[in-house]
């Protein structure tokens, strides 16, 4: 019988892949956690990352903040010279480091990139964030511009970027950036350029990566919202390959539901201790961040949609929920944890073999179709 499927079928059946969040900010859910103290430090993101690669996640994404949007008293990772370090000290693991466009100029970030691109070998992937916390932005004396501005801004600022990392001789005079006959050497070394994943929901952000994204970033939510925004991005013009898509979860797993929901109720409960520091980045985000509504609509542990997407469970409850988005379209699954090490190590010992042995299950079906 002949195989109809589609390439982008044959892609999320080669699927999921895996990956973390580096501990950038400290933890990803409570202050007040026990067994899970606030440390942003270079050594213990090491060790993570270290520790998932030995673990068998084929994905680490390294959040962009100069100052910790939780409070400005934490320690805050920078990500650009932790994913330079981190190039040198694995091996396997895919770096997505995240950037704010007006916090690098073009060019100087696309030099950057090049070099880390060639330390890692090919492992480095750009997360094209157009940012949301305002002090950051601001304190540091830069103009914060309107929401539809700053994309005008990053698009234009991807562009030239994009094309330095190509390899191009770049030739540009833009409503921001002039450049005059540009190219950067080397390039091209393992592949034509580094992935390039983009962030956020609004039109905009939708645009930009239809445009000139490879891979977009949805934040955790329920599985027909999911479903609703990949479609809004796959009707949309497009040239290349099809866009790619990742979902932000986090991750409370355990031997059975009662236990999953026992640990939950737990965070929740941790959670209310935090209330300043949810207050602190309320207070500086922009309010015509998208995502900020979207977390209203589904209240959840973690960042980014956290507990929303619903991998809330019994190991074999996550792992029916994983191969549902992951049949929806999703390839890349970017998780948190808490407290992180632990519960890292039980996903991976736990549900990715539940998950493979589901995947492997629906392709010997199709194979047998």
């Amino acid at each position: 019988m002949t195989d109809n499927v589609t390439n982008d079928d044959a892609a999320r059946r080669a699927g999921p892949r895996f990956g973390v969040w580096a501990n950038v900010y400290g933890t990803w859910a409570s202050a007040h956690h026990p067994d899970d103290p606030v440390d942003a430090s270079w050594r213990r993101n090491l060790n993570l990352i270290q520790q998932a690669e030995n673990l068998g996640y084929e994905s680490t994404l390294v959040a962009q903040h100069l100052i910790n949007p939780f409070s400005h008293d934490w320690e805050q990772l920078e990500t650009w010279t932790a994913v330079a370090a981190l190039a040198a000290s694995t091996t396997k693991i895919e770096l997505i480091a995240a950037i704010k466009p007006l916090l690098f100029h073009p060019v100087v970030l696309a030099k950057q990139a090049a070099t880390i691109e060639e330390i890692s070998r090919g492992r480095l992937s750009l997360n094209v964030v157009n940012a949301w916390y305002k002090p950051e932005i601001e304190r540091a004396g830069i103009a914060f511009p309107e929401h539809d501005d700053r994309y005008a801004y990053g698009a234009e600022w991807l562009l030239v970027v994009r094309r330095l990392l190509a390899g191009e001789v770049v030739e540009h005079h833009g409503k921001f950036f002039d450049i005059d006959g540009y190219q950067l050497s080397p390039t091209g070394l393992y592949r034509e350029r580094p992935q390039i994943y983009v962030g956020g929901e609004s039109d905009r952000a939708r645009d930009l990566v239809a445009d000139q994204g490879d891979v977009w970033f949805i934040n955790g939510q329920p599985i027909d919202s999911v479903r609703e925004l990949i479609g809004s991005v796959a009707a949309r013009p497009r040239h290349g390959d099809p866009v790619r898509y990742g979902l932000a979860a986090f991750v409370v797993a355990r031997p059975t539901a009662a236990e999953a929901q026992a640990e939950l109720d737990r965070h929740w409960e941790l959670n209310r201790l935090d209330e300043e520091y949810t207050a602190s980045i309320i207070a500086g985000a922009d309010e015509k961040a998208v995502m900020f509504q979207t977390f209203a609509k589904y209240p959840a542990i973690g960042t980014n949609g956290g507990t929303a997407a619903g991998l809330v469970g019994s190991y074999d409850e996550v792992a029916d929920r994983i191969v549902e988005f992951h049949n929806a379209g999703i390839e890349t699954f970017m998780l948190q944890f808490q407290p992180f090490e632990a519960e890292m190590e039980r996903f991976a010992g736990e549900v990715i073999p539940r998950v493979r042995e589901r995947i492997g299950s629906a392709e010997l079906q199709v194979s047998a179709s």
